[in-house]
């Protein structure tokens, strides 16, 4: 059995700690990351990256070309909530092209970052839209924050000098509390404690607790992942 995940998906509310998690990962030498968290080489997809690029798209409409947008109203808000699942599709997509490289799977672990609010589907309807070639092989790390400790981080991080950086963007509190005070992750996770079951799959996966915020520090951030990636993995090898 391969020693690293093949695909980990990574939920949580915005700024729950995700791309705090994914930098982490980032700057650990990769035997170490292989050791602990069974995660060697790895890349990436991020659907905030997808859904920044319409907004450029539409202020240029808008302001330069002076024609209509496209994907946004005035306010920033999607025109249709379908949308919220066509970058889930697009998730797809990237990941599909990424197995074109012969071997892909075997020597690499794909990391799936998004947020979903129950405003816009919630997880229930995200991951309907989501390939089998992902769902068969995911697991799943949650980062579990509240409502008012994302408002309070996404407060933190954010710099109006760099709004499309994926470690400091962040939404208005209004925005916030529209499409992501209200989450279905419990309904979705169901009561078993190790697999999510949907569509007749049994998905791995664990909470990551990151309040107390725990993402701010090196050191606990490691040890909290460490034990999560244990977790998770051996819950895998169980499947």
């Amino acid at each position: 059995m391969k020693e690293h995940f093949e695909i980990i998906l990574l939920l949580g509310r915005p700024a729950s700690g995700k791309s705090e998690v994914i930098d982490y990962l980032k700057k650990t030498l990769i035997p170490e990351r292989l050791n602990r968290f069974h995660i060697g080489g790895f890349e990436e997809i991020d659907d905030f990256p997808m859904l920044w690029a319409w907004f450029e798209e539409d202020a240029i409409l808008e302001k330069i070309m002076h024609k209509p947008r496209f994907h946004t109203d005035p306010d920033g808000y999607f025109l249709q909530a379908y949308q919220w699942n066509l970058l889930i599709e697009r998730i797809s997509l990237e990941y599909e092209k990424k197995l074109r490289e012969a071997g892909y799977a075997e020597k690499m672990t794909t990391v799936v970052e998004f947020s979903r609010g129950s405003e816009h589907g919630g997880y229930h309807t995200s991951f309907r839209h989501l390939s089998d070639k992902i769902l068969g092989k995911a697991c799943v790390l949650y980062i579990d924050v509240s409502y008012e400790e994302s408002r309070r981080k996404n407060r933190r991080r954010f710099n109006p000098n760099r709004p499309d950086s994926i470690l400091e963007h962040g939404l208005p509190d209004n925005k916030l509390e529209r499409l992501y005070k209200e989450v279905d992750w419990e309904s979705f996770q169901g009561p078993d404690p190790e697999f999510i079951h949907f569509s007749g799959l049994k998905i791995p996966y664990a909470v990551f607790k990151n309040e107390p915020e725990v993402t701010d520090d090196p050191v606990k951030l490691g040890e909290a992942l460490e034990g999560c990636f244990v977790k998770l993995f051996d819950i895998q090898r169980r499947k």
